[in-house]
């Protein structure tokens, strides 16, 4: 009992090591790896070789198969290249094994102790990430030498024998074992260096390890399937096309795995090297016979996963793509471009908002209630997928940026809350009892109303670019728009004093619309603060200003009322 305790023990800390490895260099190069996949793409060749060198950094053709799909699910990637990259990540499997199998007792507890000393010493940093890596990979050597020494004593045992040759006689049962292991473990290349340690450790005959090889390999290309199975179809044609590369080419070779082994155990090699060879030579093979055929199988995928019919659904977030999670820096990119698809939508309801003001449209403040419930579905959205990116391994720029997207989401979902509202208000109090602004009172609204509109868009675009000039003209837009306030204030009081009756049957109407625009031009000029609060170009007393104005947007939000 205890045998196999350590020996699944071994097993989980290789898998462990695995996802390290894996989930460390995504964090750290995600962006530069995705990035180089969408440029190496001209021909399927380069493209094949550009999988081959980010599955062999990655050690993972799972995390490969991940970040293609995703590029064709975006359209940027075409099926045919997305084939020839996963036929290139499969041979960078491949190659990892061969150099995880190699006898590198002195390396694993170096790996280790650097990795946590860089670890330790450098967090929150991309050096943490790396020191990551050095212990995933130590902890993937340790793990293969625990499993043979775990193991060495069961080569002794009659039970353990009897199972093994009994498989051993059924090369399609080894296959399906170690396709069903390779889903449950999350890695084919964990599940090939078991097979072959085992072989090393004569648990289990050649006969038996070149099939679970075979087995493994589809496993992989059955897990990037089942991972996938609730996407659209352009991101699930990529990895039935694989596991189809995978599956025709494990039953050509079935038939001769008897005679590969007999000829195997004849050169002279140990059984480690001919299993990790048969695993390299294999891939290398599929890759070469199926090359030519990756524009003949993409046009079966597309046959056989049409594309769903387009459904403009517009609450639906677009660019909130799930498998950048495990990247930071590219799930932040992912929420910085759907909260500016939610920009375009507040600049739409503020464009219906100026011609309900100057028309009195009733339609659109219709527009505007289902403009504001696809914001308030959109930001939802968007918090939710922020919530999933985790913190922990973020960078201080990247947690600034995290901030600075949830804050900015937060204020366009309040903007659109105060668009609705004062749409109401004009609704209930112009329209409904047949009133109309003075036309002095509603060229004062427009003028705001333009200067709004102007702001958003300068917001918006240091947002994105985080640029200090473009922050200080967006603060100095704050204080126009404030001072314009205050005339447009005194020319209304003119206006009642002077007796003008459109003025006086809207004024309380007047006087809420301009407080509203304030509150609205606030809330997008507080994008400009921390990007020059970094810059440290805010005196001390514009730092308390900052203090006040914020709360007072916030009261304000809350429902107080000011003249």
């Amino acid at each position: 009992m205890l045998t196999l305790l350590n020996i699944l023990a071994g097993i989980a800390l290789l898998v462990w090591g695995t996802y390290l490895v894996r989930t460390s260099i995504l964090r750290v190069y995600g962006a530069e790896l995705r990035r180089f996949l969408s440029v190496n793409v001209e021909n399927r060749f380069m493209a094949l070789l550009a999988g081959l060198g980010v599955t062999s950094l990655l050690q993972s053709s799972t995390a490969t198969a991940l970040l293609t799909t995703s590029f064709a699910g975006s359209g940027l990637i075409a099926t045919a290249p997305a084939l020839a990259i996963m036929l290139g990540a499969d041979i960078g499997t491949a190659l990892a094994a061969v150099f995880l199998s190699r006898d590198l007792t002195w390396l694993s507890p170096l790996l280790i102790f650097v990795g946590v000393i860089v670890f330790l010493s450098k967090q929150r940093s991309n050096a943490e990430h790396l020191g990551r890596v050095s212990i995933g990979l130590g902890l993937m050597m340790l793990a293969l030498q625990l499993i043979v020494a775990a193991a060495r004593p069961l080569t002794q045992t009659v039970g353990v024998k009897a199972i093994f040759t009994t498989i051993s006689g059924d090369p399609l049962l080894d296959l399906v074992i170690a396709a069903a292991v390779t889903v449950l473990a999350y890695s084919s290349l964990a599940v090939v260096l078991l097979v072959a340690t085992l072989t090393a450790s004569q648990v289990i005959g050649l006969d038996t390890a070149l099939p679970l090889v075979l087995g493994a390999n589809i496993g992989s290309g059955a897990l990037a399937v089942l991972m996938t199975l609730s996407s659209s179809s352009e991101i699930r044609r990529v990895p039935l096309g694989n596991l189809v590369f995978k599956l025709v080419g494990a039953l050509i070779t079935i038939p001769f795995v008897h005679l590969i082994a007999n000829y195997a155990r004849d050169s002279g090699f140990g059984e480690t090297q001919v299993v990790i060879a048969f695993h390299l030579i294999f891939n290398v093979a599929l890759a070469a016979l199926c090359i030519p055929l990756v524009h003949r199988v993409a046009d079966l995928t597309h046959r056989f996963l049409p594309a769903a019919p387009t459904i403009q659904d517009e609450s639906r977030a677009r660019h909130l793509d799930p498998h950048a999670l495990p990247t930071p820096s590219l799930a932040l990119t992912c929420a910085a471009r759907e909260a500016l698809r939610i920009g375009d939508f507040v600049e739409q309801m503020l464009a219906a908002l100026g011609r309900l003001m100057r028309d009195n449209h009733r339609s659109s403040a219709d527009e505007i209630r289902r403009l504001d419930d696809v914001v308030d579905s959109l930001y939802k959205q968007v918090k939710f997928y922020l919530t999933q990116v985790s913190r922990t391994p973020m960078g201080d720029r990247e947690s600034r940026r995290w901030t600075d997207i949830i804050s900015f989401t937060i204020n366009l979902e309040q903007v659109g809350d105060i668009i609705e509202k004062s749409a109401n208000d004009v609704v209930q109090k112009n329209i409904d009892r047949n009133r109309n602004f003075s036309e002095a009172g509603k060229l004062e609204l427009c003028d705001l109303h333009m200067r709004l509109v102007s702001n958003l868009r300068l917001a918006m675009n240091v947002f994105i670019n985080n640029d200090v000039n473009d922050a200080q003209l967006l603060i100095a837009e704050k204080v126009k728009f404030r001072e314009l306030e205050l005339v447009n204030y005194d020319k209304h009081l003119g206006r009642l004093a002077d007796q003008t009756v459109q003025s006086i049957e809207t004024s309380s109407l007047h006087l809420d619309l301009m407080r509203d625009l304030k509150r609205i031009n606030s809330h997008f000029c507080s994008v400009a603060y921390p990007i020059l609060e970094s810059a440290g170009v805010l005196s001390q007393s514009r730092l308390r200003a900052v203090e006040h104005e914020r709360a007072e947007v916030t009261i304000t939000g809350s429902g107080s009322q000011r003249v």
